[in-house]
Order: structure tokens, then C-alpha cells, then sequence
């Protein structure tokens, strides 16, 4: 009788072994809930769509499920602050880290409906056509960068600069927040763009070169038409609960309200200066490892706010490397730890990225892949081994802020890249456990995520994992 043949056993199936009792079908989570989706009741969502959230159904079940008292919840990647304000309607000091001025921006627009005057506001509506008439000098106007050029007409430009430097002369703040809010939701319904994943499309009637097949977006409102709709939709909302919050429908009002802290920045640098063991929940979703950037998505959001070319781009290299673009952070972080004198820490999450071999083995699949030209972009593997050595860094942070016994809920993805799938969900959740977390469960939605019609070709529509990962610090 011959030699029995050895099977081999990849370091992802290992992992995948040791913690499949972990993994758990959630049937109470589905798309709709765990997605921006399910924020659809409250007003804010409604008038700007910020995709990339989570809803505030999935926050206040876990707080209320893991919880027995509000204390105080981070979330790192705060988003629109789907988490901040969730969690203020639960009584928690919430406080919350945010790269992307498009997500400050919203959160400071939540801020501002809660201290406003509604019928000051209505009185400047009602008077805001004729003002803007009046104008003949911009004090304020868009500065577009190359991807934004000539998205809007002549018209609409012009329409947009005299908006922007009426805004500016308001003196109440709050009013003067609002109602810049309210063309930034309309930027995209007035262009010649339309969002398509991480990139702008451009429709046919634009002055641009374009190659293929022409695009035609269909109606583009003029920015009167778009405004005054915008307008009155927000005065409608506020207008049934004038006298007290904006959000009150959804809240118990015997709950105190903490105030919500907003921290501009990236939290590769905000994170460690929080002292130890300060938070009791964690909830988050940080980008997810799939090339998109949000700084292309959200261009016109960014010149609008006044974002020029050289912020942009730097903006986009801050940000957590989930795209092509990235340039590796390792020897920023290293001097960062140093002039923390934390340089021991570094060494240690180093260690820890290091001694993971089915991230180990997920590198070298993927630098062999991108050898063999399998790989649609080069900097794919280098994209994706930076993303986890930078999520490694957000995640022994959070285990450090974390109390003993405290609660860490993060949604994410898995990704597949030439035909490879990432087991995020497995990785991280290593990397938490080596930091001090036990892996309560690893909850699974019930319908996963197709291949990229890239990828469907060649590799059929195979589902991947989309997860919900609960972590709890020992």
C-alpha cells in the first residue's frame, strides 16, 4: 500500500478552521439594516445620500443588546457620525474621528438643526432670491481641480459663486450652515456628473472629451429648480417639530443629551491620544479594502468646500490605503510612535502583522498574481498589504482605549482580487485577539457580495462574506 498523498491546507483555511465557530449567520442583519438604507426615516439621510454609512438601526441594536447604561462610544471613521448621533439619542458621550470634510461637514450640519431658529431661517429663504441677484463681486467661488472641471454649466456656475458668497455674509452661524448644506446635496443633480463607484461619469453635453458609448444622465436641474426643492424639503422636516429637536421622533425624551465631540483628522494620529481604557463601545466601519476613493466620489463635495488640487491629493494619501494610489505609511508611522516614545509599540503591532501568516500568505499570493500579470492593476498587493498593516495599527489602538469588558463592533467587507479571496473578517479579527479582544462572533449576513463584473468572467459570481464582527476586551 503507497504513501497517503498529504493535503494541502492553505493558512487561510486554517484560520478559517480555528475560528468558524465564530462565524454565525445573522438573519436580524441584512443589507437593508447593516447599509445606509435603513437611515431613510430620518431627515438628514434623505437630503444628502452618503452610501458609505451604516444605519443607526444597526448602532442602536447593539447598544441596547450589549449595554445595560449609555457611557461614552468612539467611532474612528465616523462617516456622516451615523454612530455619534445614534448614540446621543441613547444618552452616550459620543465622539468620533473623521479624515474626509465631506463627512465634518455633515456632522456640523447635524450640529447646527439642532441650535436653529426655524423661522429666522424661513424669513432668509424667503428673501434669499433677491439677495442673490444683488450680487456682483464673488467674495467666495469654486476653484475646481482637473476631475471637476466644467461640471456644472456657465450658469450654474455662476449661480453656485454668487450662493457661496451670500452664505458667507450670514451672520448666524447655524443659518449660514444650513444653507450651504443645502447646495452641497444638490451638486451632483445640477452637473454633468453622475457617482459611478469610486469615479465621476460624465454625461454626453459636457465640454469634455469623452470615449465609448455617450452617457446621457437625463434631466439636469437648473440650480434655482434643485435649490428651492432642496429648500423646501428641509423646511417641511423641520417644520412639524420647530420648537424643539430635529430628531426627537426618534428619541426618548427622558434621555439626557451628551454633547457629540467631532475630531478633524485621521485616526492613525488621533487614536493615541486618547488615554487608556477612556470608551466603552467601539462602533465603526472603516473603508473597505476595494480601490474605492472617496475623494474622487465626493471631488465636487471637496471644491465646494473649498478643497484646491494640492489638498485633495493629500487628503487622499492620509486616508486608510484602500486604494491604488496609496503610498505605503510604515516609515510615517514609525516616526510618528518615535516622537510619541512609543517606538516599542510600533515594534509590537509590527509583530503582530508579521507573525499572521494567512496575511502573510495572502501577500505572497498576491505579489505572485501580480508577477503573472493577473492582477488589473499593479499596486494592487502593495494597496492591500497596507491596508491591513494600518487597520493593525487602528486596531491595537482600539484595544487600548477600550475598557475591560468593553464592546467593539466593526462592519466590513471581504474582497477577492484575481480570483483570490481576503478573508478580512479572519485577519482582523486575529489582529484583534492578539491585542486583547475575544472574538464573540463574527456575524454573517445572510446574502453576501457578487464578484466585480471584472472578476465575473473569468471566476463566476461566487459570494463573498459581508460581516459584522463583535470583539469584547478581556
Amino acid at each position: 500500500m503507497g504513501k497517503t498523498e498529504e493535503i494541502f491546507v492553505s493558512e487561510r483555511e486554517k484560520l478559517f478552521d480555528q475560528l468558524a465557530c465564530k462565524l454565525e449567520t445573522a438573519y436580524n442583519l441584512n443589507r437593508k439594516v447593516v447599509s445606509f438604507q435603513a437611515n431613510k426615516e430620518e431627515p438628514i439621510y434623505r437630503w444628502f445620500k452618503y452610501k458609505e454609512g451604516f444605519s443607526s438601526k444597526l448602532v442602536k441594536y447593539f447598544l441596547t443588546e450589549f449595554s445595560s447604561k449609555p457611557g461614552k462610544i468612539l467611532d474612528p471613521f465616523a462617516g456622516v457620525g451615523t454612530t455619534l448621533f445614534a448614540g446621543q439619542e441613547l444618552g452616550w458621550q459620543s465622539y468620533g474621528i473623521e479624515l474626509l470634510p465631506v463627512g465634518t461637514f455633515v456632522m456640523q450640519t447635524r450640529q447646527a438643526l439642532n441650535e436653529i431658529d426655524i423661522e429666522k431661517l424661513i424669513e432668509v429663504i424667503k428673501n434669499i432670491w433677491t439677495a442673490i441677484s444683488e450680487i456682483t463681486d464673488y467674495k467666495k467661488q469654486i476653484n475646481h481641480i482637473s476631475i471637476t472641471k466644467d461640471a456644472f454649466s456657465k450658469e450654474t456656475e455662476e449661480y453656485l459663486n454668487k450662493y457661496l458668497s451670500y452664505c458667507s455674509t450670514i451672520k448666524d452661524k447655524y443659518i449660514e450652515t444650513i444653507l450651504k448644506f443645502a447646495a452641497f446635496t444638490v451638486l451632483e443633480e445640477i452637473s454633468y456628473t453622475r457617482k459611478d463607484g469610486q469615479y465621476l461619469r460624465w454625461d454626453f453635453r459636457s465640454k469634455r472629451n469623452l470615449s465609448g458609448k455617450p452617457f446621457d444622465k437625463g434631466k439636469i436641474l437648473t440650480f434655482q429648480e434643485a435649490l428651492k426643492s432642496k429648500l423646501n424639503q428641509i423646511i417641511q422636516d423641520l417644520s412639524p417639530i420647530q420648537a424643539t429637536s430635529l430628531f426627537e421622533q426618534f428619541e426618548n425624551i427622558n434621555i439626557a443629551k451628551q454633547p457629540v465631540r467631532i475630531i478633524e483628522g485621521s485616526c492613525l494620529e488621533e487614536l493615541p491620544k486618547f488615554e487608556d481604557n477612556f470608551f466603552d463601545f467601539i462602533i465603526t466601519s472603516p473603508p473597505y479594502c476595494n480601490r474605492y476613493d472617496y475623494t474622487r466620489t465626493y471631488a465636487l463635495e471637496l471644491v465646494y468646500l473649498g478643497y484646491d488640487y494640492d489638498q485633495v491629493r493629500e487628503l487622499r494619501q492620509t486616508m486608510l490605503s484602500c486604494t491604488v494610489e496609496n503610498k505605503e505609511k510604515v516609515e510615517y508611522l514609525s516616526q510618528f510612535y518615535t516622537s510619541i516614545g512609543q517606538s516599542e509599540v510600533f515594534e509590537k503591532i509590527i509583530d503582530v502583522y508579521n507573525s499572521s501568516n494567512a496575511m502573510k500568505e495572502v501577500n505572497e499570493i498576491l505579489d505572485e498574481l501580480n508577477k503573472i500579470g493577473k492582477l488589473n492593476n499593479k499596486n494592487i498587493a502593495r494597496m492591500v498589504k497596507n491596508y491591513f498593516l494600518e487597520l493593525c495599527f487602528v486596531i491595537y489602538e482600539i484595544a487600548r482605549v477600550t475598557k475591560s469588558g468593553g464592546y467593539c463592533v466593526m462592519v466590513n467587507d471581504n474582497v477577492r482580487y484575481g480570483g483570490e479571496e481576503i478573508p478580512v473578517d479572519l485577519i482582523l479579527s486575529e489582529f484583534a485577539e492578539n491585542f486583547g479582544f475575544n472574538i464573540n462572533k463574527i456575524f454573517v449576513l445572510p446574502k453576501g457580495k457578487g464578484n466585480s463584473s471584472q472578476q465575473m468572467g473569468s471566476y463566476g459570481r461566487t459570494e463573498i462574506r459581508k460581516c459584522v464582527y463583535l470583539w469584547q476586551k478581556k
